[in-house]
């Protein structure tokens, strides 16, 4: 009898799972003066994160600043899981949820960079469910499902201007029938795909190029992912993002061995914590262990550590380089952090663009909060966070889980008190020669 031949990507998953323990974080951590960060300031965020466990205004958080390539601050405060005593360490397990957003979209941008696919494409080319899509448009007695003004492009799906939202918009009730709410995935017993092709008959919320709409873009994104390379996404974002990165702790669905490391999962209704229920909703613990394993969701799905994403981040701020290996050209990094909303209004904050990906800082005053012209990032519905500062060499990734967070101002203090121990001075050349 033949021996069956066994796909490279499932070999190279199957090692993955079982060897990546062996596999070394390569970023080192050094004195924080080392980069120009004071120990004594940047002390000041270990004490008022400290106070916030301590007011039981969060369970616990891992915080990681690296700069110049260097992991100047990691700390785990708190506690992954206040009932059972565990403490927050530094590389705790936590639901990324739509940080995840940013992978997906560095692997369509692989895909480009080898001729696969082009962002111009239309999505109807990958999933032709999609050809003729509708609107609702809201009317006094409620709405009108008319056809879509022109075809869904990828570049729409990368900037969230398709018109797709998480379905609760004008036809919410349309959506609520279809049972497709919201961007939580992991209790689904099918493929995305499938989910995916059932929403591509439902009304959207606005007509592509029309508007920012928030949604189920890259999701959609990672199923076009599956079907141009053949490979679920898991294996995908493995052998092409994980490995080369280092990532050893990131997943879609959690192996039982590591099933203790991962944080649970507290809510904050009156800016007091409470444990979330043990699964079936958004706002709950998650199917991420015990769950179908079906569907990997592009847009919020992966769990991850502050080391496994730092070295994402630092790849981008590398313009597409890790530890000498090339990922993702300069020009493709480039003009994924670029703002290609245009005309359209990001709704969510002053002074503000999206690129392929992320937000990105067009105006700091307009804005009004600590950071950098030309830094991007975004965030994830646990309450956590990330950004990239390129004029200042800087990463900062900040994990806790928090759904709803209310009444908890931790996020907003986060950034004054990180740019505050920066210490080092200009270099006059840089300055003149390179407008920094």
């Amino acid at each position: 009898m033949m021996a069956q031949k066994i796909p490279f990507h499932f070999l190279i998953y199957s090692f993955y799972l079982i060897g990546s323990h062996t596999i070394a974080q390569t970023l080192e951590k050094v004195s924080p003066e080392t980069v120009g960060i004071s120990s004594e300031r940047v002390d000041l965020l270990t004490r008022v994160l400290e106070d916030y466990v301590d007011q039981k205004k969060i369970s616990g958080a891992v915080t990681l600043i690296a700069r110049d390539g260097k992991i100047a601050y990691l700390e785990a405060i708190g506690m992954r899981d206040v009932e059972k005593g565990l403490p927050m360490e530094e590389n705790t397990i936590f639901r990324i949820a739509s940080q995840t957003k940013a992978l997906i979209s560095v692997g369509i941008m692989m895909l480009q960079e080898e001729g696969k696919l082009v962002l111009s494409d239309t999505l109807a080319k990958y999933i032709p469910e999609f050809n003729e899509s509708t609107v609702a448009e809201a009317t006094y007695y409620g709405y009108d499902v008319v056809p879509a003004e022109r075809k869904i492009t990828l570049r729409d799906l990368l900037t969230h201007t398709a018109g797709i939202d998480y379905g609760y918009g004008t036809a919410e009730d349309e959506w609520e029938a279809a049972d497709i709410q919201g961007w939580y995935f992991a209790h689904r017993d099918e493929p995305v795909l499938e989910t995916i092709k059932r929403m591509a008959s439902l009304p959207n919320q606005a007509h592509p190029g029309e508007d920012y709409v928030y949604g189920y873009n890259t999701d959609i994104l990672g199923a076009v992912i599956e079907i141009v390379t053949g490979q679920t996404l898991a294996a995908f974002l493995t052998e092409r993002i994980f490995l080369p990165l280092e990532m050893q702790d990131t997943y879609f669905y959690l192996p039982e061995s590591k099933s203790d490391r991962l944080a649970v999962v507290y809510s904050s209704e009156e800016g007091f914590i409470v444990r979330a229920p043990d699964e079936g909703t958004m706002e709950s613990q998650g199917d991420y262990v015990k769950g179908p394993r079906k569907s990997y969701s592009g847009g919020a799905g992966l769990l991850s550590t502050a080391k496994d994403y730092t070295n994402f981040i630092q790849m981008l701020l590398n313009k597409g380089t890790f530890q000498g290996q090339r990922l993702l050209s300069r020009k493709s990094v480039e003009i994924m952090t670029q703002n290609h909303l245009g005309d359209i209004i990001f709704p969510w904050s002053s002074g503000t663009g999206f690129g392929l990906g992320f937000s990105t800082v067009e105006n700091l005053g307009a804005r009004g909060i600590l950071g950098s012209y030309g830094e991007f990032g975004w965030g994830g519905a646990y309450h956590t966070t990330y950004w990239v500062d390129p004029k200042e060499r800087l990463t900062v990734v900040y994990l806790t889980q928090l759904i709803p967070a209310r009444k908890v101002d931790d996020h907003q203090k986060l950034r004054p008190l990180i740019y505050q121990a920066l210490n080092d001075k200009k270099n006059y050349f840089s300055t003149f020669w390179l407008g920094e």
